[in-house]
C-alpha cells in the first residue's frame, strides 16, 4: 500500500514537472516570442494571453471540484494534460484566434489540473506522510523552472533576433515535454480511496451507469454548494480582510517574475545579442531563488509565529532591494517596447549580474510570501483549510490577471512602484495578523 501510494506521488511529480518545464518557460518568454512574429495577420499580446488564463482560472476554480468529484482525479489531470499541450502547440503556427481560444481552455484546465492534483496528493497520503508527499512534489514541480529555460538559453544565447525556424523547434521540445507529462497520468495506479468508491459502486448493481454519474454530480454540487457558502462566510472575517492585500501582492508578483521580468531583460538593448539567451539564466535563477526559499523557510519553519514574521519580513526587504536595483539597472519602457529594443537610458549602465541577482531576490521573495501565507492560513483556519486556500488562490489569479493586461502598457517606473506599495501594505496587515493571533492566544492563556 505504502510503495503504491509513494509511486503515485512520485509520477505524479513527475507529471507536473514535464507539463510546467513547458508551461512556465512558455510563460517566460511567451511576449518576447509574440513579439518576435513576421506574421503581419497575427495580432495577439503575450502578456493578454497570460491574463486571460489567470482570470479565467480563479473563476473556474468554483466548478472544479464538481467536475473532480464526477469523472475522477485521474481523467481530469490527463484532459488538462491535453489542454495545456494544446496551448503550447498554438506557438507553433501561431494565429490569434487559437491563441486567445486556447488562453480560455487552459484557464480551464489549470483550474481541473491543480483541484485534481490536491485531491490524488491527499487521497495518496496519510497524517505520518502528507508533509514528506508535498515535499516530494513541490521538489519536483520547482525544478521546472530549471531545464525548459536552459534549453531558452542554449538556443537563443548569441541571436538578436529569434527565427519562425527556431521557435517551432523550441515548441516543439516543449510540447514533447507537455505530452509526456499528460501521458504519465495515465501509469497513476488506483488509489485506496478510488478502489473502496469504486467496489461500493459495483455492489449497487441496480444502479446504470448513468444514474451513478449523476448521483456523484448531485453530490458534488452539494458539497461545491456548501464550500461556497463558506467561502462567503470567511470573506466577511477581519483576518481574511487584513490577509487580502498580501495575497493580492503575491498575485501581482507572480505576474512580474514569470512574464514581465525576462521580457524587460530580453528587450533591453545594452545586453546586446545576449539579452534574449539571458532570458533563460533569469528564469533558471528565479527557479533556484524559489528552491532555496521554499526549502529554507516552508520546511525549517513551519510553526513558529516569530519566524513567520521574520519571513515574511525578510521576503519585503528583499523585494524591495530587487525593485531598486531593476529601476536603476533596467530601460523604463523595457515592458512596453512592441517592434524594436528599448530606447530609454537606465540610471546604471545594464550589467548582467545585477540583472540576474534581482532574478533570484524575485524567486526568494516570492517563496517568503507564498510559504508563510499557506502557513497562517493552515494555523487560523485549521478545519476550514480548503475554503481559505481556495479564495487565497482566487484572490492571487485576480490580480495577476489584472496586472497582466497593465503591463504592457504601465512603465517599469510605475510597476515598481505599485509593487513596493503593495508590498509594504501587506506586510504590515500580515504583521497585524500575527498580533491578532498572539493577542487571542494571550486570552485564552488566561
Amino acid at each position: 500500500m505504502a510503495d503504491r501510494r509513494t509511486y503515485n506521488v512520485l509520477v505524479l511529480g513527475v507529471g507536473f514537472l514535464f507539463i510546467f518545464t513547458a508551461f512556465t518557460t512558455c510563460g517566460n518568454v511567451e511576449q518576447t516570442v509574440v513579439k518576435s512574429l513576421k506574421n503581419s495577420t497575427f495580432s495577439g499580446s503575450g502578456y493578454h494571453s497570460l491574463g486571460i488564463i489567470y482570470g479565467v482560472f480563479s473563476f473556474s476554480n468554483l466548478l472544479a471540484p464538481t467536475v473532480v468529484t464526477v469523472i475522477g482525479a485521474k481523467l481530469t489531470m490527463f484532459l488538462s494534460g491535453l489542454l495545456y499541450s494544446g496551448y503550447i502547440a498554438v506557438f507553433i503556427m501561431p494565429s490569434t484566434w487559437s491563441f486567445y481560444l486556447t488562453s480560455i481552455l487552459i484557464g480551464v484546465g489549470a483550474a481541473l489540473l491543480w483541484t485534481a492534483q490536491g485531491q490524488f496528493l491527499v487521497e495518496n497520503s496519510e497524517a505520518s506522510t502528507i508533509n514528506r508527499n508535498t515535499g516530494m512534489f513541490w521538489a519536483l514541480l520547482q525544478c521546472s523552472m530549471l531545464f525548459g529555460n536552459l534549453y531558452i538559453y542554449l538556443d537563443w544565447n548569441g541571436k538578436s533576433e529569434i527565427s519562425d525556424s527556431s521557435r517551432r523547434n523550441i515548441f516543439l521540445f516543449l510540447l514533447v515535454s507537455s505530452i509526456l507529462g499528460t501521458l504519465s497520468f495515465l501509469v497513476l495506479r488506483t488509489s485506496h480511496h478510488e478502489e473502496e468508491m469504486l467496489s461500493e459502486e459495483e455492489g449497487q448493481s441496480l444502479l446504470s451507469t448513468r444514474t451513478m454519474y449523476k448521483n456523484r454530480a448531485n453530490s458534488a454540487l452539494q458539497d461545491t454548494k456548501t464550500e461556497f457558502q463558506t467561502i462567503l462566510q470567511l470573506l466577511k472575517t477581519k483576518t481574511i480582510m487584513l490577509l487580502s492585500p498580501c495575497m493580492v501582492y503575491s498575485g501581482l508578483e507572480l505576474c512580474f517574475y514569470s512574464g514581465v521580468y525576462g521580457t524587460c531583460i530580453g528587450a533591453t538593448a545594452h545586453f546586446g545579442e545576449a539579452a534574449k539567451g539571458l532570458i533563460g539564466i533569469s528564469g533558471i535563477v528565479v527557479g533556484i531563488g524559489e528552491i532555496v526559499g521554499g526549502g529554507l523557510f516552508g520546511l525549517l519553519c513551519k510553526n513558529s509565529r516569530f519566524r513567520r514574521t521574520s519571513v515574511v519580513f525578510l521576503g519585503m526587504v528583499v523585494h524591495f532591494i530587487a525593485s531598486y536595483l531593476i529601476f536603476l539597472n533596467i530601460p523604463d519602457d523595457a515592458p512596453v517596447v512592441v517592434d524594436s529594443t528599448t530606447q530609454k537610458n537606465p540610471f546604471l549602465t545594464p550589467t548582467a549580474s545585477i540583472a540576474l541577482l534581482c532574478s533570484f531576490l524575485l524567486g526568494l521573495g516570492d517563496s517568503c510570501f507564498n510559504t508563510q501565507l499557506y502557513s497562517i492560513l493552515g494555523y487560523v483556519y485549521a478545519e476550514q483549510s480548503t475554503p481559505a486556500f481556495a479564495i487565497f488562490k482566487f484572490i492571487q489569479s485576480v490580480s495577476a490577471a489584472v496586472a497582466f493586461f497593465y503591463s504592457g502598457y504601465l512603465l517599469l517606473t510605475w510597476q515598481l512602484l505599485l509593487l513596493v506599495i503593495m508590498g509594504f501594505t501587506g506586510t504590515l496587515c500580515f504583521f497585524v495578523v500575527e498580533r491578532m493571533q498572539d493577542f487571542s492566544m494571550d486570552l485564552q492563556e488566561q
